[in-house]
């Protein structure tokens, strides 16, 4: 199984450069993104033209901020948003997903001091 974390500071950015390419030839199994700073809608339609994969999204409730999501070729068993302290889950910043065989949790961890 390949399995590829990355800090995209940005999926609209990084979507005009050469992330579909770099997507493509890096073919992971499951591609987990944090800092998309973009709502869910617009991550989605962002990648509309990932083909094979699910897409979980979990943005935050401030436009422009954090963010995170997975791309899986395996649908997961569940996905779950948030980790149950509401101050936390308005940030987007953790996205867990269940599989047959293992738990995956996807988290876009602050810069020390900051929030």
């Amino acid at each position: 199984m390949k399995l590829i974390s990355w800090n995209v500071n940005g999926i609209r950015a990084i979507a005009q450069k050469n992330f579909f390419e770099d997507f493509k030839n890096l073919n992971p199994d499951i591609l987990c993104l944090q800092e998309t700073k973009a709502q869910d809608g617009q991550v989605a339609e962002t990648l509309t033209h990932v083909e094979g994969y699910y897409l979980y999204s979990n943005s935050a409730g401030r436009k422009g901020y954090s963010g995170t999501a997975i791309l899986s070729k395996t649908e997961p068993l569940s996905v779950i948003n948030n980790i149950g302290l509401a101050d936390h889950d308005t940030e987007g910043r953790v996205i867990c997903a269940e599989y047959e065989q293992f738990y995956l949790i996807n988290v876009y961890v602050p810069i020390r001091g900051t929030t």
